[in-house]
C-alpha cells in the first residue's frame, strides 16, 4: 500500500472505522461474559443470546436495506452509529441501577445486529461514491489491516479492563467508539450523489428481493456469494467446539486459549498488505481463486489438536495460515463485489449478502452444536474441515477475460477514467459478455480489467 494518500475525506472515514473496529474488538464476547458473570446464565442461555440476537437482527434489518438504497448514505451511517451507541449505553446504566436482565441483553443484541447490517449496506455504497475505482482495493486493504490490528490488540486489553474495572466497562467503551465513529463520518463532509429514486410510493416486495435477485442471477457474484457464506459459516460454527476442546477436554488455560487466537491475527495484517501487490502481479481472478483454495486447507488440521506446547503451536500455525489467506482474499472479494454492483442497487445487495451470511452462520452454528453432541467436538470439527475443502469448487472459474469497470462508472465523484490496477480482474467474465442488471437492463462487459471490496464495516466476513 506504500502510504499512498486517498485524500482527507477517506482519512476521516478510515479513522471512524478504526474507532468502531477497536471498540468492537475491545468488547469481544462482552455480552456472554456479562450473561455468565452477572446474570448466572448457563450454556443454553448464552448460546440463545448469540444465535437469537444474530437471527432477529438480520430479520429486523431485512426491510432496512431497500430503505437505505433510497436515502443519502452518510446520514444513515451516522444514525446507525448513534443507534448502536445509545443501545449499548443502556447496559452499563441498567447494571449501575441493579436493573440489568437477560431480556435487555437480548433486545440490545438485536438492535446492534440490525444496525450493523444497515451500516454495512450504507457504508459500501458510500465508499463506491467516495473513491475512484482504481483506489477501492487500496482502501479495502486498509480496512482489512485495521480490522486485524484491532483483533490483535482489542480482546487482550478488553479482558484486562474487565478484570480491573468490572464486566460492563468494555460495553461502555464500545458505545463511545460508535460515538467517535459518528463524529468521524460527519467530518468526512463533501457532497454526496443523490440517492436512487424508488418507482412506487413505498417499499415493495420487489425492493426487498432485489438484492438477492441481483446476486443470484449474476454469473460472478453468485459463486462468490455461496462460497463465502458457506466458508465463513463453517469457520464460525467450529469456533465454540474448538473452545470446548481446548478449555475443557484438553485443559488449556484461558490465557493459552487467548494467545492461540490473538497471535495468528498478525497473519491478517500480512495478508491485507500483500493483497494489492498480488493482484498487481498475478491478476484479481487468480488471486481470488488461489487464496480461496488456500484459506480452506487449514481448518481440518484442528482435528489433530492435543494437549501441551506442541498442541498450542499447532493451533497457532493453523490459525495463522488461515487468517493470512483470509487477509488476502477478503479485500479482493470486497472490491470485486463493489465494482460488480451498480450504485443504484449497492445498499440492497450488500444488505442481502450480510443478512444471508448472518443467518447461515447462525444455522450452521446451531447445527454443528447438535452434531457435536452426537459425534463429539473433535469429529464435528473434522467434518466441517472436510466440507470446507469442497467449497472452492464453487469459486468462479478462470475464463481469461477481465471484469470491466462499468458497474462502478455510474458513481458521481469517482474518476470515471476507466483506468485500473494492473492485472486486476483478469478472468472473471468472458470477453464481450453481456449481463442483465437487477432491473433487467443490460450491462455491457468489455475486454478490459477492473479493480476489487468489502465495505468498510464488514469484519463479519472474516
Amino acid at each position: 500500500m506504500g502510504g499512498r494518500s486517498l485524500g482527507r475525506r477517506f482519512g476521516w472515514l478510515w479513522a471512524a472505522y478504526a474507532a468502531s473496529a477497536f471498540g468492537t474488538r475491545f468488547a469481544f464476547d462482552a455480552f456472554s461474559i456479562i450473561a455468565i458473570v452477572v446474570l448466572g446464565a448457563g450454556t443454553t442461555e448464552v448460546s440463545l443470546l448469540a444465535a437469537a440476537g444474530l437471527v432477529a437482527g438480520a430479520v429486523v434489518a431485512l426491510p432496512l436495506g431497500p430503505w437505505v438504497e433510497f436515502r443519502r448514505k452518510r446520514p444513515v451511517m451516522i444514525a446507525m452509529d448513534l443507534v448502536r451507541c445509545g443501545a449499548l449505553l443502556t447496559v452499563p446504566v441498567a447494571y449501575a441501577l441493579g436493573l440489568l436482565g437477560f431480556g435487555q441483553l437480548l433486545v440490545v443484541s438485536v438492535v446492534v445486529a440490525a444496525a450493523d447490517i444497515t451500516f454495512l449496506a450504507a457504508s459500501g455504497a458510500f465508499l463506491k461514491t467516495l473513491l475512484p475505482r482504481e483506489d477501492l482495493l487500496v482502501a479495502n486493504a486498509r480496512f482489512e489491516s485495521t480490522t486485524w490490528t484491532a483483533t490483535v490488540l482489542g480482546p487482550p486489553l478488553g479482558g484486562f479492563a474487565v478484570g480491573l474495572f468490572g464486566p460492563v466497562v468494555t460495553i461502555a467503551a464500545d458505545a463511545v467508539s460508535y460515538l467517535l465513529s459518528a463524529a468521524g463520518i460527519r467530518a468526512v463532509g463533501g457532497a454526496e450523489p443523490p440517492p436512487a429514486r424508488r418507482d412506487g410510493p413505498r417499499l415493495s416486495g420487489r425492493d426487498l428481493r432485489e438484492g438477492w435477485r441481483f446476486i443470484l442471477t449474476h454469473p460472478v457474484l453468485r459463486p462468490l456469494f455461496v462460497n463465502t457464506i458457506l466458508v465463513n459459516g463453517l469457520i464460525m460454527a467450529t469456533a465454540p467446539l474448538v473452545a470446548v476442546l481446548m478449555l475443557g477436554q484438553l485443559g488449556f488455560a484461558p490465557w493459552e486459549y487467548a494467545v492461540a487466537f490473538a497471535v495468528p491475527c498478525l497473519g491478517g495484517l500480512l495478508g491485507s498488505r500483500l493483497s494489492r501487490r498480488l493482484v498487481t502481479r498475478y491478476g484479481r481472478e487468480r488471486v481470488l481463486f488461489v487464496a480461496g483454495w488456500l484459506r480452506v486447507c487449514w481448518p481440518v488440521g484442528l482435528v489433530f489438536l492435543h494437549p501441551g506446547v506442541s498442541g498450542l503451536l499447532l493451533v497457532i500455525v493453523v490459525e495463522f495460515c488461515l487468517i493470512t489467506c483470509i487477509g488476502v482474499f477478503a479485500p479482493v472479494l470486497a472490491t470485486s463485489r463493489l465494482e460488480l454492483v451498480p450504485l443504484d442497487r449497492a445498499a440492497r445487495t450488500l444488505s442481502a449478502w450480510s443478512i444471508a451470511g448472518k443467518l447461515t452462520t447462525a444455522a450452521l452454528t446451531a447445527s454443528w452444536g447438535l452434531l457435536a453432541a452426537v459425534t463429539g467436538p473433535r469429529a464435528a470439527v473434522g467434518i466441517a474441515g472436510l466440507l470446507m475443502l469442497a467449497t472452492p469448487l464453487l469459486l468462479p472459474r478462470n475464463r481469461r477475460a477481465p471484469v470491466p469497470g462499468s458497474a462502478h462508472d455510474d458513481q458521481e465523484g469517482g474518476s470515471g477514467s476507466g483506468e485500473q490496477v494492473a492485472g486486476a480482474g483478469d478472468g472473471l467474465l468472458p470477453a464481450g459478455a453481456r449481463l442483465r442488471g437487477g432491473d433487467g437492463s443490460r450491462l455491457d462487459r468489455d475486454a478490459r480489467g477492473s479493480g476489487a471490496s468489502r465495505g468498510p464495516a464488514e469484519p463479519d466476513d472474516a
